[in-house]
């Protein structure tokens, strides 16, 4: 029976049943469209479609993190019961929920000076965090106590490798991360970037490149380019997408046949609400363990 528990931020866009079959305790973001407030909770509360809709529409979203009350009640309900906590958060880099959970575990830990609770920041987002935490959870399974996987996830956090892109600009402008004329000449000239999340867990845009399909291989490219032996810390790969499940199957075949023995062990998930509200439908995410950051 393991002495500690593992704790994530709802923003790993996975599946609620990959929480409860792994043992992972969410905290849940929150998100507000037009005048509705709901929770992220793997789309329980909202499915992401209708946000999506709702988006188009032209009702404004807006995103809140955990904050540090929050925190604090989820650790509580663990420590209470004679448990330590790793929490790993979304990247600092996107969200202050970081410090949030810091703030929250200082406080705790002076009520409860003989539990230990590590806060991780992922510097990932999406189903690369999710990838960080199921590799995670594997190595919990194993054996490894909380110290070692403390340790081991801000080792091998930065080999955590993200690469997405989208074939939408309607959102990235709207919020401000492209400029409207840029916007406009991209989707005159059908251009689709391509993005990565930098070593210090912001996003930074990389490669301007024209149309869909030359952008899923220049995606695929890149894990030829920096997967190495990276993938035999947990064997797989996660993509993640916003309403556009056959460009993320393009992407997720065209990978196994590039590396077979990931052949079934290419994951594609939806991407949640949280990160959905600020990418808009048409994005496509690839995560894998490779090279390190710098």
């Amino acid at each position: 029976m393991n002495t500690y528990i593992l704790s994530c931020c709802s923003t790993i866009d996975l599946t609620e049943q990959w929480t409860k079959d792994r043992e992972v305790y969410p905290c849940y973001f929150h998100l507000r469209l037009g005048e509705q407030e709901y929770l992220d909770d793997f789309a329980k509360s909202i499915a992401t479609d209708e946000i999506y809709r709702r988006m188009l529409a032209g009702e404004n979203s807006q995103t809140s993190q955990v904050n540090i009350d929050e925190y604090e009640q989820h650790f509580r309900k663990f420590l209470d019961a004679g448990k330590d906590i790793l929490h790993v958060t979304l990247s600092s880099g996107i969200s202050g929920t970081f410090n949030s959970a810091k703030i929250a575990a200082e406080d705790l830990r002076e009520e409860y000076p003989d539990r230990k609770i590590y806060i991780v920041d992922s510097l990932g987002a999406s189903s690369g965090y999710g990838l960080l935490m199921d590799a995670l959870c594997d190595l919990r399974d194993q054996g490894m106590d909380i110290d070692a996987l403390y340790h081991w996830a801000e080792e091998h956090k930065h080999m955590v490798q993200s690469w997405f892109f989208t074939s939408d600009l309607t959102f990235f402008i709207r919020g401000g991360r492209i400029s409207k004329a840029a916007g406009f000449m991209g989707k005159v000239l059908n251009i689709c970037p391509l993005l990565t999340i930098a070593a210090d867990g912001t996003l930074k845009p990389m490669e301007k490149v024209r149309g869909k399909k030359p952008v899923i291989h220049k995606t695929e490219a890149k894990m030829e380019e920096l997967a190495e032996n990276g993938l035999a810390y947990s064997g797989k790969c996660f993509i993640s997408h916003s309403e556009c499940p056959e460009d993320a199957q393009h992407l997720a075949d065209l990978i196994t046949s590039r590396f077979p023995n990931l052949n079934g062990k290419v994951q594609i998930y939806p991407i949640g609400p949280t990160i959905g509200c600020h990418t808009g439908p048409g994005t496509v995410a690839l995560f894998f363990f490779g090279k390190e950051r710098r």
